[in-house]
């Protein structure tokens, strides 16, 4: 098995809680496999979420999300956790891709043929949604697919091969459930998938 060089971002602000177990079982089972891991825990970083200008004027970087970038550019396979709050990602982990998925750095747009420039293909990324109280089978059933963002209007959009699994309610099930989960989730560590 060829070892791979993985960042690991949760995106729950709290990486104390469910999405921050499963990112934990996921690293603790890669680097085991001999795997090089660099994990960031969004709650932890210190930036601006907040576009101030929009994108009239880029906002100068702060040095935790310029780690990210170069993370992120060394690594073959990324792996990113997070709730699903209101059928969508945590408003801290959007703030964090709207200010480092930038032209230059994860697409261009060519103005002569009019085309996006994938910037960071050739790497995958695997995006574990958990959600609280509700399946999210029903969820998807009653409000259509809420991970379009993370996978087409973000990583795929860049050029990164894009897998999601989703896991719910995880507020309702019981332990038995949780270490299937677990288990399923050290196996994708180990395999860096």
């Amino acid at each position: 098995m060829k070892q791979k060089r993985i960042v690991i971002i949760c995106g729950n602000p709290d990486h104390e809680t469910f999405t921050g177990t499963v990112l934990d079982t996921y690293e603790r089972a890669a680097i085991e496999a001999g795997h090089t891991v660099t994990r960031f825990n969004l709650g932890q970083m210190n930036f601006d979420p907040i576009l101030h200008k929009g994108y009239k004027e880029i906002q100068p970087l702060e040095p935790d999300l310029i780690a990210l970038q170069t993370a992120i550019l060394e690594c073959e396979h990324l792996v990113i956790g997070y709730p699903n709050w209101w059928t969508t990602m945590p408003a801290l982990l959007k703030g964090l891709f709207d200010r480092i998925w930038l032209p230059g750095f994860a697409f261009n747009f060519n103005k002569q043929t009019k085309k996006v420039e994938q910037h960071l293909t050739g790497r995958t990324a695997h995006v574990f949604v958990l959600s609280g109280s509700h399946s999210p089978f029903k969820t998807w059933w009653k409000f259509g697919d809420f991970t379009n963002e993370i996978q087409y209007g973000i990583l795929e959009f860049a050029g990164i091969k894009t897998r999601v699994t989703t896991y719910g309610p995880c507020e309702r099930v019981d332990n038995v459930c949780r270490e299937k989960w677990l288990k399923e989730i050290e196996s994708l560590g180990k395999h860096a998938a």
